[in-house]
C-alpha cells in the first residue's frame, strides 16, 4: 500500500487532545481533499466521532504504524472512560 504522509506532527500530537479543533484547524489550514475525503459523511463523524475519523486518516495516510497505535489507544480510553463519569455523576 502506497502512503501519502501528508499528515503534519502538529495534527498528530494536537489531535491526541483536542480531536475537533486539529481536524477544525487541519481543515482550515490544509485541507483533507489530499486525502481524497468529501461530502457530508466526515462533516458528520467529526462532529460525532471525531477519533475515528482521525484514526481513519491516520490509517489513510501512515497506514498501521505507532501514530495508529497511539490514537488507537487513546481512543479505546476515552470511550471506556465516558459511561463512568455519567454513571458516576448520577449516583451523587
Amino acid at each position: 500500500m502506497w502512503s501519502l504522509h501528508t499528515l503534519p506532527l502538529w495534527f498528530l500530537v494536537f489531535s491526541l487532545f483536542l480531536p475537533r479543533v486539529a481536524l477544525l484547524v487541519f481543515w482550515l489550514q490544509e485541507g483533507v481533499t489530499p486525502l481524497h475525503i468529501s461530502g457530508w459523511l466526515p462533516l458528520f463523524v467529526a462532529i460525532v466521532l471525531p477519533r475515528s475519523l482521525i484514526l481513519y486518516l491516520i490509517y489513510l495516510d501512515l497506514g498501521l504504524g505507532a501514530w495508529f497505535a497511539v490514537h488507537a489507544v487513546a481512543a479505546i480510553a476515552v470511550w471506556s472512560m465516558s459511561g463512568r463519569a455519567g454513571t458516576r455523576s448520577r449516583r451523587e
